[in-house]
């Protein structure tokens, strides 16, 4: 792997540990998985961490209004968006929003 590359790999691998720290109180933990890290509450993944730190929560119709509100883009055709930097820079903001991911991941699931 070249510079670039491991960069890019130690970015995703630090920013899902942060946001493993900063969401510890939901019970979050983290999977390293296809480059990047899954965020999991109750074993159910509601967040992506990609290769590069960005974070991606999952969204439905009626949130992923807010994503798009705030100016976010959809991580591919997954129903995950990604987060804002205002929000990502306020662990309480951020808080909350990776709890109706959450919400959201696990409803999906039922």
């Amino acid at each position: 792997m070249g510079t670039k590359g491991a960069r890019a790999k130690t970015a995703g691998i630090e920013a899902a540990a942060a946001l493993e720290d900063t969401l510890a109180p939901l019970g979050v933990t983290s999977k390293a998985m296809f480059g990047g890290h899954g965020l999991f509450k109750d074993e159910i993944m509601f967040a992506i961490v990609d290769s590069d730190g960005r974070l991606y929560l999952r969204a439905d119709g009626t949130t992923a209004v807010a994503f798009e509100a705030a100016g976010s883009t959809q991580h591919m055709r997954m129903p995950y968006w990604e987060v804002p930097g205002p929000v990502r820079e306020d662990p309480e903001q951020l808080a909350e929003w990776a709890a109706t991911a959450a919400e959201v991941a696990i409803n999906s699931r039922r």
